[in-house]
């Protein structure tokens, strides 16, 4: 008795239910949202920031919260933390970061689950967990919380907190040239133990970030600030540490310091300055022919389209799924946003006088970006060729299985078409699919500059003038401050673009 069972090119048929499923996983990628909200949502966020209006900076990430997604929580609680912090809601900020601390926590110990799944996709299916540098800078932000609150203590907490991070950081990286250690983390550590009178733990953090900024100057392209030689002088003689404090002088001729009685009769004002905003990523597409007549379609869309971008990527996909012979890599490529800020003026305005200040470079996120790109690059690079000689096997074996499974049902003339069509929507699937990961902590600045401005005891209105790189001075705004001896008031500004 002939089979009842159907033939295998009718919509009952095994071939033809794969071949749906391939045509509805290729209906889904085209129509997924890429890049583009994620480029407007910043966009959007920086708008707000250089009006002035961090409150609506924060109330568009908040917003955006289901975009992020689940693999994304970590990301949008670093995001909307620096917003806040902004915004001058400096518990709310400590709050989402403790949360964030606690999830990278968390991440570590079960990153090994997606491992696969985001291997035979691409690296934006794992959960964010954020870069070392940035880990770092979830314990900065929340010192700088609560140090601008006048909660002393907990910023002291995140100090030590830096410290054993950062001495994880110097375990984990061996003799490997990594970053394995941050200069600004440790001078603000130092700034904090001197504040609360701790001179020793301020010397031993003072000595370190010298050493690191000297260590890593090629690459950071951040010198030892001349504020931190002073605080070396200065803490080395109220320590009675005699040779270091001797080692300092011939170190730093010409360098002029208070002694740190003298200080204990003044009031300090500390300025952090968030200059411009930090690189982002881009997709830098290598798309590799595996035949003759594949490179010449290459050679043509790429003479059409131009270079590929989140706007060619639909065309891109199906005339390279078709084709069946193209193998598309992503790697991430760092796009900078250098501020034209070149510095700040401090001036204290009260009744016993003006007192002025510069800010000093102490951070280039910038930078460590690059370094912390650059030194996963060759990881990365092995991981999205293996990823695409994966995908594009995979592909073919969809083909071929589609092909066999309709001729097996003796439909040898139409098993070569379904094969085809099912290989080719694969192939799609792989090329339109494949994507670096371009996630990092956007709304941090793109440097850090720090005054240091010892007053009398008394009450001042405080003003903060960005100064661009061809010296022209923006107004900046004011904020009063009443001091007594021996306190110290932390003060934050942003200066956009």
């Amino acid at each position: 008795m002939p089979s009842s069972a159907p033939p295998a090119w009718t919509e009952s048929g095994p071939a033809s239910r794969f071949r749906l499923s391939a045509i509805a996983c290729l209906i889904g990628l085209l129509f997924m949202p890429g890049c583009s909200s994620l480029s407007t949502r910043y966009a959007r966020v920086d708008h707000s920031l250089l009006a002035g209006n961090p409150q609506q900076a924060d109330r568009i990430i908040e917003q955006a919260e289901d975009e992020y997604g689940s693999v994304g929580r970590v990301l949008y609680r670093m995001d909307r933390g620096m917003t806040l912090h902004l915004a001058g809601r400096y518990q709310d900020s400590s709050t989402l970061l403790e949360e964030a601390e606690f999830e990278v926590e968390e991440l570590y110990t079960r990153r090994v689950r997606t491992e696969t799944k985001a291997f035979l996709v691409n690296d934006t299916l794992l959960p964010y967990e954020g870069e070392p540098y940035e880990q770092v800078m979830l314990n900065v932000l929340k010192a700088l919380n609560y140090a601008v609150m006048g909660q002393w203590d907990d910023a002291l907490v995140e100090a030590r907190r830096i410290d054993q991070r950062l001495n994880l950081l110097a375990d984990l990286a061996g003799d490997k040239d990594t970053y394995r250690d941050d200069a600004f983390a440790r001078y603000l550590t130092g700034i904090l133990y001197e504040s609360t009178g701790d001179l020793n733990n301020a010397f031993i953090a003072y000595r370190k970030a010298y050493d690191r900024y000297q260590s890593a100057r090629p690459w950071a392209r951040v010198p030892p600030p001349p504020m931190l030689r002073a605080d070396l002088l200065r803490t080395s003689e109220a320590l009675g540490l005699t040779q270091e404090h001797e080692e300092y002088k011939q170190a730093f001729p010409g360098q002029s310091w208070e002694p740190t009685e003298k200080l204990r009769q003044f009031a300090q004002i500390v300025v952090i300055g968030y200059n411009g905003r930090a690189p982002h990523k881009e997709d830098q597409f290598i798309d590799l022919p595996i035949s003759l007549d594949a490179l010449r379609l290459v050679l043509m869309t790429k003479g059409a389209l131009g270079r590929s971008n989140q706007d060619t990527r639909g065309a891109e996909t199906l005339l390279y799924g078709l084709s069946g012979h193209v193998v598309r890599v992503a790697l991430p490529k760092l796009v900078p946003h250098k501020t034209a800020i070149a510095y700040e003026e401090v001036t204290a305005s009260g009744a016993s006088g003006d007192y002025f200040a510069r800010t000093e470079l102490t951070q280039d996120i910038g930078a460590l970006a690059a370094k912390n790109l650059n030194d996963r690059y060759a990881q990365i690079v092995r991981k999205a060729v293996a990823r695409g000689a994966v995908k594009y096997a995979l592909a073919e074996g969809v083909g071929q299985g589609a092909r066999m499974a309709a001729s097996g049902q003796g439909n040898q003339s139409v098993g070569p078409l379904i094969g085809l069509l099912v290989g080719a929507l694969a192939h799609a699937l792989a090329i339109g699919t494949e994507e670096s990961d371009k996630r990092s902590w956007r709304t941090l600045p793109d440097e850090i500059q720090i005054a240091r401005l010892w007053v009398p005891p008394g009450s001042y209105q405080v003003r903060v003038r960005p100064v661009n790189r061809s010296g022209a001075a923006a107004r900046g705004p004011v904020q009063s401050v009443t001091l007594q001896a021996g306190e110290t008031r932390l003060l934050t500004e942003q200066a956009l673009p």
